[in-house]
């Protein structure tokens, strides 16, 4: 049996790496924990967390009748859950709580799988 070389079709045919990124598998560590001392430059790095309670659309002249003591109706009910974004990714989903000083907390009930997070 002889073995030929891939011709140029053969080769642009496939994606770069096609092959590789079906074996590859991802280098081990030198040393335990190396990984966690690797990420330990990133923990103190500022991150946005928003809990969105709900939301609504509205024309704006609807929105620019508002005023103190109005109320906006949103898509959500009371004890639903609420969506947690972080850097606009939503990341988990939790219920509201009243935490001991009296402001308002959540609790996750759901971390949202990475490829429903990009939605």
């Amino acid at each position: 049996m002889t073995t030929q070389p891939a011709s140029y079709t053969d080769t642009i045919a496939k994606p770069a790496g096609a092959d590789a990124a079906a074996t590859a598998r991802p280098a081990a560590p030198e040393e335990p924990g190396q990984d966690r001392d690797e990420l330990r430059a990133i923990f103190n790095v500022p991150v946005n967390v928003q809990v969105v309670l709900g939301r609504t659309t509205m024309p704006v002249s609807q929105l620019l009748k508002l005023g103190r003591g109005a109320v906006v109706e949103l898509n959500r009910k009371v004890g639903e859950a609420v969506d947690v974004f972080v850097n606009d990714r939503l990341i988990a989903r939790g219920e509201v709580v009243i935490v001991d000083d009296g402001r308002l907390g959540v609790t996750m009930t759901e971390i949202v799988k990475a490829e429903l997070s990009l939605l």
